[in-house]
C-alpha cells in the first residue's frame, strides 16, 4: 500500500471515530493499566467518548516516582501523571499542559529527573489529604478529557516468581521484588503477586467498573502494569460481576525481559492463570502481530472472548500504537459487540 493510500485509510478510520462522538455516542469506558500502554489506550479512547475513567496501577518504584515514594511515603505518581497527560486535548491548552507535567528537570541537584507533574500531584495530595480529589483537581487544570484514579490508596510492592533469574541457576525459581526490576528481569516470569496481598481498592475505581459500559484492559507491560489490577480483590470482584463488556488489547511485541518469547496466546494464558474467574468479550490484536491466528482464537475462546484483528500499529514501523487507528478499532468493537447501558 502506498503512503498516500495509508494516509487516506487512517483518515477515514479517524473520521468514523470522531463522527461517533459528534453524534453523541458516549459509552462509559474504564481503562485499566499503567505506563505507556495505558497512555496509548487513553489517547485513543478520548477520541470516541467523553465518559472515560483511567484506573492506574500504583506499584511503580523506579525513577522519580520511586524517589518520592521512598522519601515521602506517597503513592507513586508517575503512571497517574502519564495518564493525565494522555487525556489532554489536542488544542494549545491541552498540549501545553501535557508538555509541562511531563517535563523533567535536568540538574546536578536533588531535582534531577523529577517530573513537574509528579511534584504537582504529590503537593496536592499533601495539601488536600485526598488522592481522588487531588487528581480530579489536576485533571480540571489540564482540561483532561476523562478522570484518573489510582487502583489502590496504598503504595504496593510487586513481587514475581522468576525461573532462571540467575543465569548460573537456570532451573531455580527466585523471588524478584519491585516493579522496575520485574519489568526488566532476565529469566521467565512464572507469576506475580502484590504486597500487601489484600490491598484495598479505591472505592471510586470499583464504582466506575461496576457502572461502565465497556472496560478496556491493556496494552502494557503484562506482569507489571496489566495483571496487577487483577490482584486487588475488590477490583477483581468488580471486573467479574460488572455488566460491562470487556476488551483486552494485546501488545504489539513481547517486552524484553518481562515477556521475552511470549506469543499473543501465551499472554492470554498467563492472564487466565492469574484470574481464572474473569471472562472477556473481545481480544484486540494488531493483524500483523499474530502469526498463528487459530491458536490465538482458541486461547481467547477459553476466556469467553472473540478475536478482533485490526491495523493499530504506527505505520512507521515503530512498535507503538497509533492513536487514530486504535480509536477506530475500539469504536468498531463497541458498535459490533453489543451495547449495554443508557448511552444508546
Amino acid at each position: 500500500m502506498t503512503s498516500r493510500s495509508l494516509r487516506l485509510r487512517r483518515l477515514r478510520r479517524a473520521t468514523s471515530a470522531l463522527s461517533a462522538r459528534k453524534r453523541g455516542a458516549q459509552p462509559k469506558v474504564v481503562a485499566l493499566g499503567g505506563g505507556m500502554g495505558l497512555s496509548a489506550s487513553l489517547a485513543a479512547l478520548r477520541r470516541i467518548t467523553g465518559d472515560l475513567t483511567a484506573v492506574v496501577t500504583v506499584a511503580d518504584d523506579g525513577g522519580s516516582s520511586g524517589r518520592l515514594r521512598e522519601e515521602l511515603g506517597v503513592l507513586p505518581p508517575g503512571d497517574l501523571r502519564k495518564a493525565l497527560a494522555a487525556l489532554c486535548g489536542d488544542d494549545e491548552w491541552g498540549q501545553t499542559w501535557a508538555q509541562v507535567i511531563q517535563h523533567r528537570f535536568q540538574s546536578k541537584g536533588d531535582l534531577h529527573e523529577h517530573a513537574v507533574g509528579n511534584l504537582l500531584i504529590v503537593a496536592l495530595w499533601e495539601q488536600l489529604g485526598d488522592h481522588v480529589q487531588a487528581l480530579d483537581l489536576v485533571g480540571r487544570l489540564l482540561g483532561a478529557h476523562g478522570r484518573v484514579l489510582p487502583m489502590s490508596a496504598v503504595p504496593l510492592e510487586l513481587q514475581a516468581l522468576v525461573r532462571g533469574h540467575d543465569p548460573a541457576r537456570p532451573d531455580d525459581v527466585d523471588t524478584v521484588r519491585g516493579q522496575a526490576t520485574v519489568a526488566l528481569t532476565p529469566g521467565e516470569v512464572q507469576s506475580v503477586h502484590l504486597v500487601p496481598n489484600d490491598p484495598p481498592a479505591v472505592p471510586e475505581a470499583v464504582e466506575a467498573v461496576l457502572d461502565a459500559d465497556w472496560v478496556v484492559l491493556g496494552p502494557g507491560s503484562w506482569f507489571s502494569s496489566v495483571i496487577p489490577h487483577l490482584l486487588v480483590p475488590e477490583l477483581l470482584d468488580a471486573l467479574v460481576t460488572t455488566r460491562a463488556r470487556k476488551v483486552l488489547s494485546l501488545n504489539l511485541a513481547p517486552q524484553p525481559g518481562e515477556t521475552d518469547g511470549f506469543s499473543p496466546q501465551r499472554h492470554l494464558e498467563v492472564l487466565g492463570r492469574h484470574a481464572p474467574k474473569l471472562a472477556l468479550d473481545v481480544v484486540l490484536a494488531d493483524e500483523a502481530a499474530v502469526p498463528d491466528r487459530e491458536s490465538l482464537a482458541d486461547a481467547a475462546k477459553r476466556l469467553g472472548a472473540a478475536v478482533e484483528l485490526a491495523p493499530v500499529a504506527s505505520p512507521d514501523g515503530v512498535p507503538i500504537h497509533d492513536p487514530e487507528l486504535l480509536a477506530a478499532a475500539y469504536d468498531r468493537i463497541f458498535r459490533m459487540h453489543g451495547r449495554i447501558g443508557p448511552w444508546r
